[in-house]
């Protein structure tokens, strides 16, 4: 149980900051008392927690989308100003989804156990970091979620879909995409806030369900304590999210970058030396 509460903390405290929540349940793992890894499933079904924490921060912002696409998709309501935007962006968060959404399903075993190597962990912290902060340094600033089109949405989809390799950070993707688009910080979060409601919901559901129906798998953590885990993620990562977007207005990612590369490179010592292995 210590364990779980410590893992949620750690959940809410990196779902959203661009340094990757699954590498570091990953990496924790290795320091708990049995130095086993927590699983995808557990990263998964802790996932909801956070999400829930973004679809009550936002839940203004969700209700106008989704009122305006079904007055627009179902009811057939012509839309105009505020509306038709809404209607697009939901539009967008739907299209941005399918390429996680589809890769995550077929490659449900690899995600799970090929892709949970220490090695290649440490090795996508220092890359991806990199990345992002070269995205953030070069990219261009003035594009708004107003700005934002169907092939934009589908290239975040697409960053996102990177994410299924723990190491990256899903945000960290997306944010590095919008900001090679040439998005604000401020846009280029809110639109990765959003973009993960659909895919790391359907996501962390599907691994429940899964959880529930199968008493048979072996599982690290107990369904209370990965249920502790989750709630206590969803009120860290509440006020994370708070937090990061006062941060972006006047801030540049670049502490998270040099921790990213301080953080990878120390893993790579590390497992070098075998003071942890993969």
């Amino acid at each position: 149980m210590f364990e779980s509460i410590l893992l949620g903390i750690l959940q809410g405290l990196t779902e959203f900051l661009p340094i990757s929540s699954s590498a570091h349940q990953r990496i924790a793992g290795e320091f708990f008392a049995n130095a086993k890894d927590p699983g995808a499933r557990f990263t998964a079904i802790t996932q909801i927690g956070t999400e829930l924490a973004v679809l009550i921060f936002f839940r203004h912002d969700i209700a106008k989308i989704l009122l305006a696409w079904f007055r627009q998709t179902i009811v057939r309501t012509a839309l105009s100003g505020d509306e038709k935007l809404q209607a697009r962006m939901g539009w967008l968060i739907i299209f941005g989804s399918l390429p996680i959404v589809l890769l995550g399903y077929l490659g449900q075993e690899i995600i799970a156990n090929d892709l949970r190597s220490l090695w290649l962990i440490a090795t996508s912290m220092i890359v991806f970091g990199i990345i992002l902060g070269l995205a953030d340094h070069y990219g261009r600033k003035d594009r708004g979620l107003k700005d934002l089109n169907t092939s934009h949405g589908i290239l975040y989809g697409l960053a996102q879909s990177l994410a299924l390799m723990p190491g990256v950070s899903r945000s960290g993707a997306t944010i590095a995409m919008g900001r090679l688009l040439g998005y604000s910080r401020e846009a280029a979060l809110r639109y990765s806030f959003l973009l993960a409601l659909p895919a790391v919901f359907g996501s962390g559901l599907y691994e429940l369900k899964g959880a529930l129906g199968d008493s048979a798998a072996v599982q690290v953590y107990s369904l209370g304590e990965t249920f502790v885990a989750t709630s206590i993620a969803f009120v860290v990562g509440y006020g994370v999210i708070a937090w990061l977007l006062k941060f972006v207005t006047t801030k540049s990612f670049m502490p998270f970058i040099i921790y990213r590369v301080v953080l990878g490179s120390a893993l790579l010592i590390m497992l070098s030396a075998g003071i942890i292995n993969s």
